[in-house]
């Protein structure tokens, strides 16, 4: 075989590769917003892969009202949004400290937020709960999303270094040249430049916060303030039998959101990390 003919092959395998691999992912995710939109008798009557007989929108209204999935998907909302603002403020103020300002004890600081990395995260919940529990914040939404900005700061901060790094020193002290100040500079100056490491930090912290479980069970009992994960763990004692249909419609109403942000924001992410890679 010709060298030509072995670069046609190697390309037409690789092709077949990178097809498998996609329907092996998106073959999951059509088939649970189908099997959503089937009523009850389909499921015993006709076998899983079948196609809906029609849109049986009625699962998604019991999913919302009976299974409580609108108490939980609007706890999630509340919890990962006011953590993702406090973590992009954070992250930036913090990043741009250890790595464009000259002060003692920098490079200690900077590693101490990087060591977080490291820690388990299963570590933790015994000593937060016993601390949470002390002070009063066992079930109450404050002590999740304390959790949520403390565990997410770590890769954060290590997203933000990476891309500040590649921040051109020459800009920054022009600014200073024409009189902006600290905040100024951070305004004006940095912030737009560091959209896309913004957005790759928002995207990567949403997608951990919103599937998250274990913090969720572990300081959350009372069901008004469950998470949606944690709400699908129990949903079918919502019905005390399993509603096939409501269940998929759940699970389809949990996973929505990160699809829809994931497809908008998907080129600014990768343009992000592929920035923050690169030295400058």
């Amino acid at each position: 075989m010709s060298a030509k003919g072995k670069k046609i092959t190697v390309s037409v395998l690789l092709k077949i590769v990178v097809a498998v691999i996609v329907i092996m992912d998106v073959y999951p995710i059509i088939w649970m917003f189908l099997c959503a939109l089937k009523e009850p008798t389909e499921f015993v009557t006709k076998p899983s892969y079948a196609l809906p007989d029609a849109f049986y929108l009625q699962n998604f209204v019991d999913a919302w009202t009976k299974g409580n999935m609108g108490t939980f998907f609007f706890n999630s909302l509340v919890y990962t949004l006011i953590a993702l603002v406090f973590i992009v403020i954070l992250s930036m103020t913090i990043g741009f400290a250890v790595t464009k300002m000259e002060w003692k004890m920098k490079r200690f600081f900077q590693s101490f937020f990087l060591l977080g990395l490291m820690i388990p995260v299963a570590t933790a919940l015994l000593p937060l709960f016993q601390v949470y529990n002390r002070i009063g914040l066992i079930n109450t939404r404050t002590c999740l999303v304390l959790t949520y900005i403390a565990f997410g700061l770590s890769l954060s901060i290590f997203l933000v270094t990476g891309y500040m790094r590649a921040l051109p020193n020459e800009l920054l002290e022009a600014s200073v040249i024409d009189g902006c100040g600290i905040y100024s500079m951070m305004w004006y100056i940095v912030v737009p430049l560091m959209k896309n490491a913004m957005v790759t930090v928002l995207v990567l912290q949403f997608f951990y916060k919103w599937n998250d479980l274990l913090f969720s069970m572990t300081f959350i009992s009372d069901t008004k303030l469950k998470t949606i994960q944690t709400g699908l763990l129990y949903f079918q004692d919502q019905f005390g039998t399993k509603n096939w249909g409501a269940i998929f419609a759940s699970v389809t109403i949990s996973v929505a959101p990160m699809l829809v942000i994931y497809a908008i924001l998907n080129k600014k992410v990768i343009e992000g990390m592929v920035a923050g890679a690169v030295k400058g």
